[in-house]
């Protein structure tokens, strides 16, 4: 298994790329040097949508008088937008409102479908599983409105999949299992008839917890650090190699 990805070694591509702005915002050399250093382990989307997410997200918090640092978030990566945004306000003592949710998606929408880097042969794997007959459904802890964004940037049309599940359907988002459970309930299945496909511990933890076994796809998190924190019972370094095992 690979521990290093694409995408983790953008990491320094993504710190060089925002050390002017994040000088700005964080005045403490020490402050400066952590936010720079956490775009080394906590880099989860191309350096495009990561520096968009994280600077609309960092400008609500800056907005409303929180000093947050870039690694206050990580341990939010693949909560949903509630938890994203307002996990890091509760740690501040600042009580999170729906417009700072509002102001990061009005942001994310305004450059998704013309910035976003398409992960390699996404539509060929969901069209050949489908092909192969298998049941596909979205769970995600997005809203439905990103949910939709984020498929009409790669091109699928909703019709692909049996069903949807996201962050507006369920009360618990992940790492409980309540979206997988939802998920399976939906197409008909069983836990033990599915296998889930995640790229965040929090999701395999939901996966788990729902009693569906998980692949850890090594695309947003190094692979060792998965293995770590949620030991996802199959490992692959990219979308496209699933097809080498369904």
């Amino acid at each position: 298994m690979y521990i290093f990805n694409y995408e983790s070694q953008m990491g320094p591509a993504v710190a060089w790329a925002m050390a002017p702005v994040l000088r700005k915002i964080y005045k403490k050399d020490e402050e400066y040097k952590e936010a720079l250093n956490n775009h080394f382990n906590y880099f989860n989307s191309t350096t495009v949508m990561s520096s968009m997410i994280l600077g609309a997200t960092l400008a609500i918090e800056e907005k409303d008088g929180i000093e947050a640092k870039e690694s206050d978030f990580a341990e939010f990566v693949g909560c949903g937008e509630n938890r994203y945004v307002g996990g890091v306000a509760e740690k501040y003592g600042v009580p999170y409102r729906t417009e700072m949710k509002d102001y990061l998606y009005a942001c994310y929408g305004e450059h998704v479908k013309e910035e976003a880097n398409i992960p390699d042969g996404v539509l060929d794997v969901l069209h050949t599983l489908r092909s192969r007959g298998y049941k596909l459904a979205v769970c995600s802890s997005a809203d439905r409105v990103k949910v939709l964004m984020n498929l009409g940037a790669i091109g699928a049309e909703q019709t692909l999949f049996d069903h949807l599940v996201t962050g507006t359907d369920i009360k618990n988002p992940k790492p409980d299992p309540e979206i997988y459970q939802t998920g399976a309930a939906s197409l008909g299945l069983a836990p033990a008839e599915c296998i889930v496909v995640e790229d965040a511990p929090s999701g395999i933890r939901a996966a788990h917890a729902a009693g569906i076994q998980a692949i850890g796809l090594a695309t947003s998190f190094p692979a060792e650090y998965l293995r770590e924190q949620a030991q996802p019972d199959y490992l692959l370094p990219d979308l496209k190699s699933i097809l080498t095992m369904l």
